[in-house]
Parts: structure tokens; C-alpha cells; sequence
């Protein structure tokens, strides 16, 4: 495939994160480091666009100072990328400056040096540089060979220093490493460039941004309000659902809702078993997997799983009011299994933790 393509699909999938992120910064300012850098990513990516034809034909030399100059800038922001996402206060200005100190220096004498007429040869090979290894030119190539190095290695630090960080998203341990491993192959691409390495690299660090980007909206989706449980009179019957279905889709999932709804707030004995399951939900409503999964989403809810424990929620609340939960273990009498379902569950529905909650009421 012509690098252009590759090139462009990624400056491509590096815009839409970016106004994305951007929009979602409107509402939570730790969005907006991720859309900054992603930012930068497309800008990078549109300036590399025009020269791709150049680089097909054209082999690039060793430790050619462009390609190295963009590699230091590109692996200092793929080292601070990943906690942007988690500590927005990681990006204050002055501890960013800091941090990017030693790509300044570097990339500041390189220039000045070249303005008053340093050259900078083209080299093929690693014994080509060391045989000019006493020049100015080699040896500030070899210095931001050094801080790329230890920006790769600050990369691979990442998931350590995550670990340290409360509420971290575990799918950002992953990515971290990936992006090293990745930056790996890219330090390799400077000493000895193949199209075909690059084109890899680029596509597995496009995949990568994407995929943190989907994991970003999960997130934000899972955190959505969830629909307010209302009482329901009169449940529908499945011979009038159907006749619906014939005439209105939408109608007739809001009917199927409304019949589970029904069973569920008349049968609060059955879903208070913690085996009660999905299978038990079908059988008892008439209603198979597919409908019932295609009426609860249409109502908000993600899955069957996650519709049950929102009426388990409601009832640990009720009983909390009712004064009837006087410990942590108690919370398992409004259905859930364990302890950690109940917390899980808790935090997934209402926005905050069950412990915080039941503190309100002087409840351990």
C-alpha cells in the first residue's frame, strides 16, 4: 500500500480523536491535554504527507536529524500521552517545560549550529557515523538518539507510576507498554528506515489511539445517567406487542419494556436471589433474549445484567432508608452475590461509591 494511504488514514483517525477529545474538554477539563496532543499528532502527520512520495523513492540516511528531531518530539508526547488522560495536572505548564527541557536544548543548538554553518551529511550506515564521530553534527545526533532513549524509557515506566495512582484505568497498563514497544520500532527506523517497518509502526500507533479513544467513550457512556425506574399499571400483552411490532418498532419496544418493567416490580422475591439471570427474566416475562436485550437498550441500559442490578440498587437504598441494612454484609440482602458486586454495581448506577453512600448513615 502507497505510504500516502497509511499516512493519511492515520492523520485522518488523528483528527476525529482530536475533535472528539475537544469537545468533550467543553465538559471535563481532563480531556483537553489528550486533545492538545492528538493535536499535535495530526499536525506531525500533515507535514510528513507531502514528502511520502520522497520517502518511497528516496532511502532515508541514518540518524537523519529530521526524522530524529520529530522522533524525540513525537516520543515525549507518547510519554506524558497516556497520563493525560488520568492526571490532567501532569500537563501544568511549568512541569511540562521541565520535562520537554532536553528536546529544547538539543533541537535550539542543532539549529544555531546549522545557522552558522554546520553541515549535515548524509550517512548510510552505522560505520559511516563513526567515522565522523568527532563532529558537532554527529554528536548532537547522537544526543537526541539519548533523549529519545529516555523518553522511550519514561514510557516504559508509565504502567509503575500508574500503579500509584488511585482509580487508573486498567486498559492504560496495556497501552503504555504497547506505545513503548512501539517507540522501539521507531528508534530502530531512524537507524536503518524500511517503508514497510514505518508503514507498521504508524498503523499499530493509530490502533493504539483509537482504541483508547473508544475505551474514553465507553467510559463516558457507562457514566450516563440511567433511566429513573417508574411504576407501571398494567403490563402488555404479548399478543398486542406483536400486533405493534407489525405497525411501530419503536412502540413496541417501549411496550416490551413496560411488560418487564411490570414482572419486575411484582416480583421484587424472585431478583432478590442473586441466581436470578437473564434466562430466569425471559422465561418469566415471554420475551426472548434478543427482544428483551433490544427493549432495554432502547431504554438506556446496556445489558440485561445491568438492568437487574439497577432494581438491586434501588432496593439497597430502600432497605438503607428503612434502617434495615445495619452493616456492609447486609447490602447482599437486596440481591447481589458478594460484597464487590454490590460496590460494583453501586458505583455503575449511582455515580459513587456504596461506602460513601452508606457512611451518609453512620453505616460500616
Amino acid at each position: 500500500m502507497p505510504l500516502a494511504y497509511v499516512v493519511m488514514g492515520s492523520l485522518i483517525a488523528h483528527i476525529v480523536i482530536t475533535s472528539v477529545m475537544a469537545l468533550f474538554a467543553r465538559y471535563k477539563v481532563r480531556y483537553l491535554s489528550i486533545a492538545w496532543i492528538t493535536g499535535i499528532f495530526s499536525l506531525m502527520l500533515a507535514i510528513l504527507l507531502p514528502f511520502c512520495g520522497l520517502i518511497e523513492v528516496t532511502r532515508p540516511a541514518t540518524l537523519h536529524p529530521g526524522p530524529m528531531f520529530g522522533f524525540m518530539v513525537w516520543v515525549f508526547l507518547q510519554s506524558i500521552y497516556p497520563l493525560s488522560i488520568p492526571m490532567p495536572g501532569y500537563l501544568q505548564w511549568e512541569r511540562m517545560w521541565t520535562y520537554a527541557l532536553p528536546v529544547i536544548i538539543v533541537g535550539l543548538a542543532y539549529g544555531i549550529l546549522t545557522v552558522f554553518g554546520m553541515t549535515a551529511p548524509n550517512y548510510y550506515s552505522v560505520g559511516e557515523v563513526l567515522a565522523h564521530f568527532w563532529t558537532a553534527d554527529v554528536w548532537l545526533r547522537l544526543a537526541m538518539l539519548g533523549v529519545s532513549i529516555y523518553y522511550i524509557i519514561n514510557i516504559f515506566r508509565l504502567p509503575k507510576v500508574m500503579l500509584r495512582i488511585p482509580d487508573v484505568p486498567h486498559y492504560l497498563f496495556g497501552y503504555a507498554t504497547l506505545l513503548g514497544l512501539n517507540s522501539c520500532l521507531y528508534l530502530w527506523l531512524v537507524i536503518s528506515f524500511t517503508v514497510g517497518e514505518f508503514e507498521l509502526w504508524l498503523v499499530v500507533f493509530t490502533l493504539a489511539n483509537l482504541y483508547i479513544c473508544l475505551r474514553e467513550l465507553e467510559t463516558m457512556a457507562i457514566h450516563l445517567p440511567k433511566p429513573v425506574i417508574e411504576a407501571v399499571g398494567e403490563a402488555p400483552e404479548v399478543n398486542v406487542i406483536e400486533q405493534t411490532d407489525r405497525e411501530d418498532f419503536n412502540e413496541a419496544n417501549r411496550q416490551r419494556f413496560e411488560r418487564v418493567e411490570f414482572w419486575m416490580q411484582h416480583n421484587r422475591d424472585a431478583w432478590k436471589d442473586f441466581t436470578f439471570s437473564r434466562d430466569n427474566l425471559c422465561e418469566n416475562t415471554g420475551i426472548n433474549r434478543h427482544l428483551l436485550l433490544q427493549a432495554l437498550r432502547s431504554q438506556g441500559y446496556n445489558n440485561v445484567h445491568e438492568y437487574i442490578n439497577a432494581y438491586r440498587v434501588e432496593e439497597l437504598k430502600r432497605l438503607v432508608a428503612n434502617k434495615q441494612i445495619q452493616s456492609m454484609k447486609d447490602c447482599m440482602d437486596a440481591g447481589f452475590g458478594t460484597i464487590k458486586t454490590a460496590r460494583a454495581a453501586f458505583l455503575r448506577v449511582q455515580g459513587e461509591t456504596l461506602d460513601d453512600y452508606l457512611a451518609h448513615y453512620y453505616i460500616k
